[in-house]
C-alpha cells in the first residue's frame, strides 16, 4: 500500500509501524491484545518526498520531531485494525498540513476611524465608572 500526500507517494516499507497494550477500552481482552499503534515516519531520511517538500515540512514540525522521525500513536479503538487506519490517516493530516503552502502574508491594516471612536468611548464609560466610586471631595 501507498499513502498518497499532496501528489507525493510514501511506501508502505517507509512507515515503521510498533504495537503495545493500549489503556482504553476492550474489556478482558485489553490485557491480552497489542491494540495500540504507533506509526513512525522518519521524514528526514525519506527518499520519496522530494527535498523542497522536505525542508518546508521539517521546518513546520520541528517542535514534533525528534531526530527527523514523526511518531503517530492511535488507541481509541478496540482493534489493531482500526487503530493502525486511524493513525495512517492522522499521519496523512499532518504531513498535509506541513507539505502546504505557506499561507499568505498579513497585510497590515490601521484601524477604522470608527473602532477608535468605540474604543475612546468604552475607556471613557469605564473611566465616569470608576469616578463614581471615588470619595467626593469636601
Amino acid at each position: 500500500m501507498v499513502l498518497r500526500v499532496r501528489n507525493v507517494e510514501i511506501p508502505e516499507s517507509e512507515i515503521k509501524w510498533r504495537f503495545s497494550r493500549s489503556s482504553g477500552p476492550g474489556g478482558q481482552s485489553v490485557n491480552t491484545s497489542d491494540s495500540r499503534v504507533e506509526a513512525v515516519f522518519d521524514l528526514a531520511a525519506s527518499p520519496s518526498v522530494p527535498s523542497y517538500l522536505k525542508e518546508r515540512a521539517l521546518k513546520r514540525l520541528r517542535r514534533r520531531l525528534v531526530d527527523g522521525t514523526l511518531a503517530v500513536t492511535a488507541s481509541e479503538h478496540r482493534s489493531q485494525h482500526r487503530n493502525r487506519q486511524s493513525a495512517r490517516a492522522r499521519l496523512a493530516d499532518i504531513l498535509e498540513d506541513a507539505f502546504g503552502p505557506p499561507p499568505p502574508k498579513r497585510r497590515p491594516t490601521r484601524p477604522t476611524r470608527g473602532s477608535q471612536e468605540r474604543r475612546i468611548a468604552g475607556k471613557k464609560r469605564r473611566a465616569e465608572t470608576k469616578a463614581q466610586r471615588r470619595r467626593p471631595d469636601a
